[in-house]
């Protein structure tokens, strides 16, 4: 969806649509079957697996993970960071607004990224949120994560595109100050952003896009490369501020 070659359409949510025979094949997604420790959960116990995985999430495996991905294990134990022993995979839950899981990410050594099946999309909350200042909004569990380590209060997106319909929820469950869409550096995670965005707008007080400095893909790479939470306040002071406007007209 983030490739715009070979796209019969762009779709409303900022990415492309495909026709898999007609793509070219560098475009096709690779499907892989991966086992994992059970069986399909229904959507009434990935609560219960969620918690099962995070039982196992320790030691000097996750500081291992932490050290190379550029973060804190505190701010991955946060996102309710699990390990599915059977598969290797690393599990991250997607709630929605209330806390209530609704599927769980999972991430694999070699990088993959795939999700228990079962589930669906949710956002990656940590516990401990605040909404005391403003909310930053990032692109999958690690983006938040780094900004979590730089101090602020963040959620995270399940794509680029996904999870508009929680993010609303949020923001008007707790109407923080401010929110911050914090963009990949790529145009279909600026595109996912900016509808993001009009879409939060009638809910929040104020929405701001930024995305990281020339050169960086994500927040967790800037992060990486020693961005600060000075760096980010400069780039969320610098963007604009969107505020929705409501005239009144008066007839007769």
């Amino acid at each position: 969806m983030r490739v715009a070659d070979g796209a019969k359409k762009q779709s409303a949510n900022g990415g492309f649509v495909h026709i898999l025979h007609e793509t070219p094949p560098e475009y096709r997604p690779r499907m892989q079957v991966v086992r994992i420790s059970r069986a399909t959960p229904s959507r009434t116990d990935l609560d219960t697996l969620a918690r099962r995985y995070g039982q196992t999430a320790m030691g000097g495996e996750l500081r291992s993970l932490a050290a190379s991905l550029g973060l804190s294990a505190e701010s991955l134990l946060r996102l309710r960071i699990g390990r599915d022993a059977h598969s290797g995979a690393w599990t991250f839950p997607m709630s929605d607004d209330s806390g209530k899981v609704l599927g769980i990410r999972l991430r694999f050594p070699d990088g993959r990224k795939l999700a228990v099946p079962g589930g669906r999309e949710g956002l990656f909350i940590p516990q401990g949120l605040a909404y005391s200042g403003p909310l930053l909004v990032a692109e999958g569990p690690t983006d938040t994560a780094a900004l979590l380590d730089l101090g602020y209060e963040a959620i995270g997106r399940p794509c680029c595109t996904g999870g508009v319909g929680h993010c609303i929820e949020i923001v008007r469950g707790h109407q923080p100050l401010a929110v911050v869409i914090v963009a990949d550096a790529d145009a279909p995670g600026q595109r996912g952003a900016e509808a993001l965005a009009t879409a939060i707008l009638p809910y929040a007080a104020s929405v701001r896009v930024i995305q990281p400095p020339e050169g960086v893909k994500d927040a967790r790479e800037w992060k990486r490369v020693g961005g600060t939470q000075a760096d980010v306040s400069a780039a969320i002071e610098a963007a604009v501020g969107r505020h929705l406007s409501v005239k009144v007209v008066r007839h007769g």
